[in-house]
């Protein structure tokens, strides 16, 4: 690369760069900044909307792709149900629309008519689908009833941030009813155990999971389980959530079965979902002051073909790289970069801002040895691959890309990760450096409300596979019931 050459690269890249504020600076901008430049979403004119661009809306798509297959493998079907709800179907459950009522939005007026009875946009679906659930079951034979939809929800939430917390946001939310407390049991925990394998294995993401507190539990559940990941800068995300619902909501909306042994019975329900502030966790998690990083197995392209052209070498260079794309698209998904436009340099920084997990560079210089340059996203490291090997690599490439992106997100927890039960020191590290802190907790609200007080941090969650035996509680010096990750939180 001749001097011209260089400072020309080198230009390109302090101005990628230079739009992006570094994460140590100031994390929120530097998280606005990667969205924005990597056009993923766009601000609409109402406050906490907006529009999801293609690059978002691709990256959903493959999210979503990944969840509805195991959905299916597991026997739920999709359906739809209408967004608006009557208001007297919503005020049914009163624990749960006291949860719902400030973030709730309504519709009262029609075309030109004054609405009879103001509706409700749905903020989830539970009332509505209850409603047709005490129409549909009459009998055993009609369990379980294992139904899934893709849809949006509208939160007329008061502080926004895009994917992270939206007053409208796209999601999925299963609907469930079963014979017995241990059937719905049984798939809460399964459901959940979907999310967190999901997740970790194509989002590259680790989490813990566990039962939330009775006071960070579901409006209207029996018991609310959760997946948690820690973000970048310390905080915890609120990944997945599903709810053991009892027979609440079966009582409330009256949906009874005629069970073998002729009794009528109330059906014991499940809800469960996971939403577009994926693509939040997502960034925060694998993000760097380049933009994006995106896991192999959940990218829209996992590799870009850059043709580095001259004067002299333009078509053969051209048609050597179409042949490569063609040649690679049935072994991994492939784009090739061929705009004439934009300088290779800036292109470079292009797709590095967009997270794309490998780039394939090809010159004539490459041509002639018959290797090609592969850059990995995640790393930053070269590779010369011989052209004929190039297929071949690849997939094995991918797969070490993903393991190593899960590996590093594993290490940052691990080490932003404390356990004690000094209060003291739990307050300056809520304070100074976050992350997750597992403590013992004597299983008193008021000592809960006492640390989101003094700290803001919240129980994120009881995870299973801790005890606190022969412990004292954080916060007070009574008997621990329970070991808990404290952390702030998304």
């Amino acid at each position: 690369m001749d001097q011209k050459a260089g400072q020309e690269k080198d230009n390109q890249q302090k101005e990628f760069v230079k739009a992006i504020t570094p994460k140590s600076v100031d994390y929120s901008q530097w998280y606005i900044d990667v969205i924005l430049k990597a056009k993923l979403m766009d601000y609409a004119p109402i406050k906490g909307f907006m529009a999801i661009r293609p690059a978002g809306y691709a990256l959903w798509e493959r999210i979503k792709e990944q969840f509805d297959r195991r959905f299916k493998e597991t026997g739920h079907e999709n359906a739809y149900f209408p967004m608006f709800i009557p208001q007297e179907l919503l005020e049914k459950e009163a624990e749960h629309v006291e949860g719902f009522a400030p973030e709730v939005a309504w519709v009262t007026k029609g075309g030109d008519e004054i609405l009879s009875e103001p509706l409700v946009v749905r903020p989830t679906s539970e009332a509505i689908i209850c409603d047709f659930y005490s129409r549909w079951v009459q009998s055993w034979r009609d369990l379980p009833v294992l139904i899934n939809q893709w849809c949006n929800v509208v939160r007329w939430e008061k502080s926004t941030r895009p994917f992270l917390r939206t007053s409208e946001f796209l999601w999925q939310e299963g609907h469930t009813c079963h014979r017995s407390e241990e059937e719905a049991e049984e798939e809460a925990l399964k459901m959940l155990e979907v999310y967190r394998e999901c997740i970790e294995t194509e989002m590259a993401i680790p989490t813990v999971v566990g039962l939330k507190t009775d006071r960070e539990k579901f409006a209207g559940a029996l018991r609310t389980y959760t997946v948690e990941a820690l973000m970048s800068d310390g905080r915890a995300l609120q990944a997945g959530t599903s709810h053991n619902l009892g027979q609440h909501f079966a009582r409330v909306f009256d949906i009874k079965f005629l069970d073998q042994d002729d009794q009528l019975k109330y059906v014991w329900q499940t809800s469960w979902g996971v939403s577009t502030r994926l693509i939040g966790a997502l960034i925060m998690v694998h993000g760097d002051d380049r933009g994006l990083k995106i896991p192999p197995r959940i990218s829209t392209y996992q590799a870009v073909i850059v043709p580095i052209l001259t004067k002299k070498d333009r078509e053969k260079v051209l048609q050597s790289v179409r042949e490569l794309a063609d040649q690679l698209k049935d072994v991994v998904r492939v784009k090739l970069d061929d705009r004439e436009e934009y300088s290779p340099g800036w292109k470079y920084n292009d797709w590095e801002m967009r997270g794309v997990p490998v780039r394939i560079e090809v010159g004539p210089r490459d041509l002639e040895q018959g290797k090609v340059v592969v850059v990995r996203r995640d790393s930053g490291e070269k590779i010369s691959v011989n052209r004929d090997e190039l297929a071949a690599y690849l997939p094995r490439l991918m797969e070490e890309i993903q393991n190593d992106m899960l590996k590093k997100a594993l290490e940052f927890r691990k080490a932003n990760t404390n356990r004690g039960s000094d209060y003291a020191e739990f307050e300056k590290i809520m304070e100074t450096e976050r992350g997750l802190y597992l403590a013992p907790w004597c299983g008193d609200a008021e000592c809960e409300e006492k640390v989101k007080d003094d700290t803001r941090a919240t129980i994120r969650c009881i995870p299973f596979d801790q005890g606190a035996e022969g412990e004292t509680c954080l916060v007070c010096d009574k008997k621990a019931e329970h070991s808990v990750y404290f952390a702030r939180a998304y």
